[in-house]
């Protein structure tokens, strides 16, 4: 099991790179952890799965989330609280950590 602490950066951005350091090729994203300045995620289309509908969210948000990575490439599927008592839900396409951290517990295939 990998511990990835971000604290300051685009969190899959930070992800992939520190996956590609530690030879991470597949893995269960086991825990995500943390909370975000601002997030990118994305829903399906009611009248067509195949269609991506991503929203950018420039507020903060506490995260927690589930994934994989799969030939080093993050896949990572967010709960984010965010104010007013809302639950977001979705693909996470970037998320800005800074203000805040987020921990990545990360289960190795393969190894």
């Amino acid at each position: 099991m990998h511990l990835i602490e971000i604290k300051n950066g685009e969190l899959i951005e930070t992800l992939t790179a520190r996956v590609a350091e530690l030879g991470i090729t597949n893995g269960a994203i086991v825990s995500l952890i943390g909370a975000v300045d601002s997030f990118r995620i994305s829903t399906m289309s009611a009248d067509d799965a195949l269609k991506d509908i991503v929203t950018d969210y420039d507020q903060p948000a506490e995260m927690a989330g589930t994934g994989e990575i799969v030939n080093g490439k993050p896949h990572i599927h967010v709960v984010m609280a965010i104010e007013g008592d809302r639950g977001l839900s979705g693909h996470l396409h970037a998320a800005s950590v800074g203000t805040f951290f987020a921990n990545v517990y990360i289960a190795p295939l393969g190894a």
